[in-house]
């Protein structure tokens, strides 16, 4: 039985939706590469809780995300006039948010990753582990929660910087693996092989947390 539920193996698709959003963003890029400097305070507006979120799941660090976020689009603005459109300005943006984190991680300055900040929403954690902690009382239950956030922390810290962002791409942040693959500047085949090394990885880490 899994011990957690991560990494599916569905592709999802870009939807008409996403493609109207692309359309709406690049009429904006438009506007700012002609001089609207000020429009681009429309794409910071729509994009920094979802750039904030990413960059947090990689760094479990508020404040280096929220720095981590504004060079983000400090970065965007003073490449958009390099910006020709090959892919959406979100996937774009995303980009240039992933490279300046791992470019972070790599200095060696952070420690932990993953966060259960969510987990009683919609974090995609196993039933057995939903299981474990409504049947705990308060006090055993933040016990449960800490020593799982610890597991956690441990297992996603055997993972390179690489697969760790895959993670939070594919299961935070819901991206497709086209959309992954855009980002990370790498291949389809190669985003479904990091994600499923990582599932294995983690469900044996967890291991100790399964029901029989």
């Amino acid at each position: 039985m899994d011990a957690i539920k991560i990494l599916g193996s569905k592709t999802l698709v870009a939807s008409p939706e996403r493609q109207l959003e692309a359309d709406s963003d690049m009429q904006i890029v438009h506007r700012v590469q002609a001089g609207d400097v000020a429009a681009f305070d429309r794409l910071i507006l729509k994009y920094r809780e979802r750039v904030f979120s990413i960059v947090y799941h990689m760094t479990s660090n508020r404040e280096d995300a929220a720095d981590l976020t504004q060079e983000s689009f400090i970065k965007a603005f003073q490449s958009i006039q390099r910006f020709g459109g090959q892919s959406s300005f979100f996937t774009w943006l995303y980009r240039i948010a992933v490279n300046s984190t791992l470019s972070h991680l790599r200095k060696g300055r952070l420690r932990s990753f993953f966060s259960l900040e969510r987990v009683d929403s919609d974090e995609p954690v196993s039933k057995e582990i939903i299981d474990a902690l409504t049947d705990k009382t308060d006090a055993d239950r933040d016990a449960f929660v800490h020593e799982l956030q610890e597991k956690l922390n441990d297992a996603m810290q055997k993972l390179s910087t690489k697969h760790r962002t895959v993670v939070t791409l594919f299961e935070i942040e819901g991206l497709s693996h086209q959309e992954i693959a855009d980002v990370m500047d790498c291949s389809v085949g190669t985003v479904r092989s990091r994600l499923h090394y990582a599932k294995q990885l983690l469900q044996a880490e967890l291991q100790p947390y399964t029901r029989t």
